[in-house]
Formats: structure tokens, C-alpha cells, sequence
């Protein structure tokens, strides 16, 4: 039986309470990830490391909402979105050749993630794009998209997270491209620490006539400690 673990490029926690055995699967197991929404009509969701999980069966409200919130219904899923999915497995579903090509699951809840894209600094939202603290607990690719898991003081503010670049043209020559994972707290007290999952699409760095290209993350957190990511965004492709 081949034991599959989502979310562990994040260090994300799994909760297993049992264990996998070949006749089948237990109904108490519980599995946590990230995927994305490949059709919101038959809801099926393609998961960071490639697994496709096939929704047969939803808690709570139904199908097409998320359950950020006191387990209430708020957003419906589309297409595109971007989700944090707590699942359990019912069973597999195989090719001709006995191949695992999906898995039949129960949702248990899910939890849309903020998605965005790279936002160019202009004279226009340079004051706005802010430049407070923010703590990276994680980063890493997947389909497409840069993903972090982030830490961060506030109390009743909205606070601003974008990934930004300078302005210009991007070349094969001034790889890697640099850009700034920026904060504005919007004057927030710095009383509770929150956590937060966002994730930026990296197709505004597609070059012509490349197949790839590389780039470099910084920010700084509350002890102006640097972090930094370099990865390279190979187009179409998971990371």
C-alpha cells in the first residue's frame, strides 16, 4: 500500500489515527494539504506533489464552499482556487495496469488560500506596499506558484502581503531576478501573533524563448534578521 503524505515539503502536520492497511482504508484517518481546483463542477483537486483527490463525499454544507470561518460556509470554490483541504481517503481509483491514478475522498473541510500575483513597485503603490516585519516559517513551489507560510504581529488591522520587483524589462541577463516578499501592517498594535498561507503566481516572469528562469526572495523579519529563497520557475511544470 503506498502511504501517501501531503504538505510535507511544509512541514505541514498530518493526523493519523490509525494505521494504512492493505484491505483497505480506515474512516479515522485525516489528511491535510494543499491543492488547487482543477474543475468546480466535479471538484476535482490536484494536490502540490501531483495526487488527484476525486470528492465523493463533503461535511458539513456541501461541495462548493470553504469553512474558513467557525465552521460556517463563506466563498465559493472555483476553478484556479487555491485550497487547504482536510481530507479522508475512501478508496483508490486504478488504471488498466493497476496503477493508482486518484483517490475517492471524503472532504472534511477546506480553506481557500490567498493567491496573488507579483506586483511591479510603482511611484503610485510604493507607500502602500509597506515595508514592516514578517516572519518566514516556510517557502516552497509548487504548480506554478511560490507559497509561504508566514508569521506576524497585529490585533484589528487588514494587513498587505505582496511579492514585488522593481520596474523594468526582465532578460536571461540579469537573472536571478530579485524580488521582495513586503508587509504593511496599516499601523496595527503588535499584540497577537497571527499565521497566514499565501501564494503568488510566478507567470509574470516567463522570458521569451527560455523555458525557465531563476529568481531570489527576500524580507526581514521583527530583528532584521534576512531571509532568502533563490529557486528557479521552470514554466507549466510543478517545483
Amino acid at each position: 500500500m503506498k502511504n501517501i503524505f501531503f504538505g510535507i515539503a511544509v512541514g505541514f502536520l498530518f493526523l493519523l489515527s490509525g494505521c494504512l492497511e492493505d484491505e483497505g482504508y480506515s474512516l479515522n484517518n485525516v489528511w491535510i494539504g494543499f491543492g488547487i481546483v482543477e474543475n468546480s463542477d466535479s471538484y476535482k483537486i490536484i494536490m502540490d506533489d501531483g495526487e488527484i483527490l476525486i470528492p465523493l463525499a463533503f461535511a458539513g454544507y456541501g461541495p462548493y464552499y470553504d469553512y474558513s470561518y467557525s465552521g460556517k460556509p463563506n466563498q465559493k470554490i472555483e476553478k484556479g482556487d487555491r485550497l487547504l483541504v482536510n481530507f479522508t481517503i475512501l478508496d483508490e481509483k486504478v488504471n488498466e495496469s493497476g496503477k493508482v491514478v486518484a483517490y475517492y475522498v471524503k472532504i472534511n473541510s477546506t480553506r481557500k488560500i490567498l493567491t496573488k500575483g507579483i506586483l511591479e513597485i510603482t511611484e503610485a503603490n510604493k507607500d502602500s506596499i509597506g515595508s514592516d516585519p514578517i516572519m518566514v516559517k516556510d517557502c516552497w513551489m509548487a504548480n506554478g506558484l511560490l507559497n509561504f507560510k508566514l508569521k506576524y504581529y497585529g490585533r484589528n488591522q487588514v494587513h498587505f502581503i505582496n511579492l514585488v520587483k522593481e520596474p523594468g524589462k526582465l532578460t536571461t541577463d540579469n537573472q536571478p531576478f530579485n524580488l521582495e516578499l513586503r508587509h504593511n501592517n496599516n499601523n496595527d498594535s503588535e499584540v497577537v501573533l497571527y499565521t497566514a498561507h499565501v501564494s503568488f503566481r510566478l507567470d509574470s516572469l516567463q522570458v521569451a524563448g527560455t523555458d525557465s528562469v531563476k529568481f531570489k526572495v527576500t524580507s526581514k523579519d521583527y530583528e532584521g534578521k534576512l531571509f532568502e529563497f533563490e529557486g528557479t520557475y521552470k514554466y507549466g511544470k510543478n517545483n
